[in-house]
């Protein structure tokens, strides 16, 4: 069971936090946090206030760049 990403939070995650920092990753470089309900708002402000946040999207309905969907 994937678990939120928030610091001692042990929480199943049902959202994806795609992100990635201009600074040090190319363009297309999508790297993940997990968040669960309770957790998606203020993670997803760190990292949006930081121009680091690209998507949320349902962890169900997150498929990697380059997944092959199965």
């Amino acid at each position: 069971m994937p678990i939120c990403s928030a610091k001692g939070c042990r929480a199943a995650a049902v959202w994806v936090l795609a992100w990635n920092n201009p600074k040090i990753h190319t363009p297309e470089r999508r790297k993940t946090w997990l968040a669960c309900e309770d957790h998606r708002e203020h993670l997803s402000k760190f990292l949006g206030v930081r121009g680091f946040l690209k998507d949320v999207v349902a962890f169900e309905e997150w498929e990697a760049p380059g997944d092959s969907g199965g």
